[in-house]
């Protein structure tokens, strides 16, 4: 009997790769006469450039070329977005960088310094002088507050719900909370930085990108470039983390391959942390009200969820920061709604859960604090308002154990041993308290296009243009594809990371592993039909009239009766079988509407959590984790409990730590370091407990879910809930720092 691999904690086929130095990313690859170039960032957030003296700059020995608005050759402008247009959605902004003498943030690039080493190139930069005419800017999130506007929703993001009258609801109730909270923004600090290697031979475009979206990141390049889409590559086999911050087209992209047509040298740009910061968007800060009325059993009356959040002038995007308010609990009058205001900032982009991970992060608070008020046990009160349908309009949920959740975690992590009164437990100087708070995170699927092809060697090669963003993507589909042909895993090849190979979907939204599997099953249940209709031609096959054999020991078996697939082309003078599957965006949004108007898609979970917060110095630590989660089936036991565990640390980050600071009156980002900006380090995260259900979703591919986003939502409301525990503090605005909790 074959063995099974799904499930199965198997090693990274990419591991040794990894961890050797084979895998090159982005940066590594050579090229005769490789050039690098460097960004002149501006230094104002609204205007136009004025003069450009580059002479110093040239003067640098190694300098081959500055490009400028006025000196560079034009891109094409970036196309509006369009749902129709799937590629137009990872757009970062709609600049048409060097194109223009306009200036629309602060950092925007304004020239690129190209020259034969990075280091001639940095120092080079560092020597363009830019006067600018300055313009009248509004970079002021709180300020703008008030000028916000309705976010505009779409079929796949509605951006508002109502049901009943929840404001006359909340003025009724027995029980109330009506709570603001406020999120900072967010910067990416993938351990790759951004890096594009761009080659133009004549008007034949190679690019080595640290890119999530493939496929689209090729059609793109192709429209601004003016040349066909079949004459662009793009190869990603590795990248060095991504969390959304890849998944859209930045400037260092777009000005690599620009310098690279300028000089007609291949060109490297590698972004330095800072240029991270000032180029690629990163998560919205938000103000959020979140009101919840209740009977004085802890039934809900009343819902209200309402944010604000801010876009770029020339790009970025609402949040569906309301999201989990829609889905999580079960109340008769609800109202959600989320605004927007545009600021003279770099547009905000997709980062890790985008808009639940800051929106849970109200909604549980407030529902921890109700809790508070009605002298309840929190976990009690989650349970009391479970939905047994969507409260907004009572679809069915496809697949839903959030109780299992919070019953497998309460036994896990010790809950019962919880003093409820806050303050009451200590442990020597440390102020103790337990917290917990949901999970949820929206399942779906994006169009993959697969072949798998089956050797007479017994060797299967599975060919997808998926991105490796360090989450174990081939490793999975390999275990799929041997479960699925009945071989052994180690005869499975399979081949990412490039456009030439069959159409990838972003790796976004947890959707990647779906979106693929589905795909792969398809093909490689295809291969099976076709090998078991070639032994049937042959009467020498002890397969001629079995009707439905099954897939194991490299072969197709019956019972007894059966042969491996080599054996069958082999007789069949075949030396391998080919299959396809997959489909295009019609077939996909076909589908898309199709499962919305029937079910209610998620991933969910439940987090417990501990701190210790110093009684004199306000300092928080966690000290333990329990996370419970319903993600479906589980593929890849390992690389499903790193995701998760990924997850609750970057949690742990927006809880304690990370905030960009935004100078309110020039638009500067002016903590763009790892040393100004704060992100977890091993000793601030403890041992966490991270446990599975591994009950399938029946309207998924395999049964799984989604894994990559759900553990980062909740985290930190379960951190403030614990803090509130231990200090009878409730912090609304994160992060959690000294100066909001002492004095205690």
């Amino acid at each position: 009997m074959s063995i099974k691999y799904v499930g199965r904690p198997v090693d990274r086929l990419d591991s040794r790769a990894k961890t050797t130095g084979q895998a090159r990313f982005a940066a590594e690859h050579p090229y005769p006469d490789l050039a690098h170039a460097a960004l002149v960032h501006s230094t104002i957030a609204r205007g136009r450039i004025t003069a450009v003296d580059a002479d110093a700059a040239r003067a640098v020995k190694g300098v081959i070329e500055v490009l400028t608005h006025e000196n560079a050759p034009a891109m094409k402008p970036a196309p509006s977005r369009s749902l129709l247009n799937p590629s137009t959605m990872v757009i970062g902004t709609s600049v048409n960088y060097l194109a223009t003498d306009e200036v629309h943030w602060n950092g925007q690039p304004v020239a690129v310094v190209v020259a034969e080493s990075p280091e001639a190139a940095r120092h080079a930069a560092g020597l363009v002088r830019v006067a600018y005419e300055e313009l009248p800017a509004v970079v002021d999130f709180a300020a703008e507050e008030p000028n916000a506007t309705p976010q505009k929703g779409n079929a796949l993001m509605p951006a508002a719900a109502s049901k009943g009258d929840a404001e006359a609801a909340l003025a009724a109730a027995a029980v109330s909370v009506d709570l603001r909270f406020t999120t900072p923004p967010h910067n990416h600090n993938a351990i790759e930085p951004h890096a594009t290697t761009a080659v133009w031979d004549g008007d034949r475009l190679t690019v080595h990108e640290s890119t999530q979206s493939i496929s689209w990141l090729r059609s793109h390049l192709a429209q601004r470039f003016g040349v066909p889409q079949r004459d662009v590559r793009v190869l990603s086999p590795y990248v060095g983390g991504g969390f959304g911050g890849k998944g859209s087209v930045w400037a260092g992209t777009l000005l690599a391959v620009l310098a690279a047509r300028a000089t007609r040298r291949p060109v490297r740009l590698a972004l330095t942390r800072a240029a991270v910061y000032h180029t690629v968007g990163g998560r919205t800060p938000s103000t959020q009200r979140v009101a919840l009325g209740a009977e004085s059993s802890g039934k809900l009356t009343a819902l209200i969820h309402t944010s604000v959040a801010r876009t770029g002038r020339v790009g970025g995007g609402g949040e569906q920061i309301t999201s989990a308010s829609r889905h999580l609990y079960d109340s008769p009058n609800i109202r959600l709604s989320q605004s927007l205001v545009e600021l003279d900032l770099v547009s905000n982009t997709f980062m890790r859960a985008p808009g639940e991970s800051i929106g849970t992060f109200a909604l549980e608070s407030a529902v921890d604090e109700l809790a508070c008020e009605l002298g309840m046990d929190p976990i009690e009160l989650r349970m009391l308002n479970e939905p047994a349908r969507n409260p907004i309009d009572g679809k069915r949920f496809a697949h839903r154990m959030l109780r299992e959740a919070y019953e497998v975690g309460a036994e896990r992590f010790g809950w019962r041993e919880r003093d409820p009164r806050p303050g009451s437990m200590r442990d020597g100087r440390w102020l103790v308290g337990m917290g917990v708070a949901s999970a949820y995170h929206p399942a779906f699927q994006l169009p993959a296009s697969v072949t798998v092809r089956l050797g007479a060697d017994g060797g299967v090669v599975v060919r997808c243009g998926l991105h490796e963003i360090g989450v174990g993507a081939a490793t999975v589909q390999a275990q799929i594809a041997a479960d699925e042909l009945g071989v052994p895993l180690e005869s499975v090849r399979v081949e990412i990371g490039d456009s030439e190979l069959p159409d990838g979907p972003m790796a976004g939204g947890s959707g990647q592993t779906a979106s693929a599997a589905a795909s792969v099953l398809e093909a490689c249940r295809k291969l099976r039909r076709s090998a078991l209709d070639l032994a049937r031609k042959s009467p020498d096959s002890p397969l001629r009239g079995v009707r439905d054999p099954q897939a194991r020991d490299g072969g197709l078996y019956q019972g007894s009766r059966g042969e491996t697939y080599a054996a069958i082309l082999t007789r069949a003078g075949r030396d391998h079988l080919e299959a396809a599957a997959g489909g295009g965006m019609l077939r996909f949004m076909a589908k898309t509407v199709r499962d919305r108007s029937r079910w209610v898609k998620a991933a969910s979970g439940a987090h417990f959590c501990e701190v210790r917060v110093d009684r004199d110095t306000g300092e928080v630590r966690v000290s333990r984790w329990t996370g419970v989660f319903d993600v479906g089936t589980v593929i890849n036991a390992k690389t499903v409990a790193s995701q998760l565990r990924g997850g609750i640390v970057m949690g742990l980050g927006l809880a304690l730590t990370e905030e960009t600071l935004v100078d309110p009156r020039t638009g500067r980002i002016v903590n763009a370091s790892l040393a100004d900006y704060h992100v977890p380090v091993h000793a601030d995260v403890p041992r966490i407990d991270v446990h599975c259900l591994d009950e399938p979703d029946p309207t998924m591919p395999l049964g799984l879910v989604g894994v990559g986003e759900v553990s980062i939502t909740g985290v930190g409301a379960a951190v403030a809930n614990a803090v509130r525990h231990a200090t009878g503090k409730r912090v609304t605005d994160l992060p959690i720092t000294l100066d909001k909790l002492l004095p205690l």
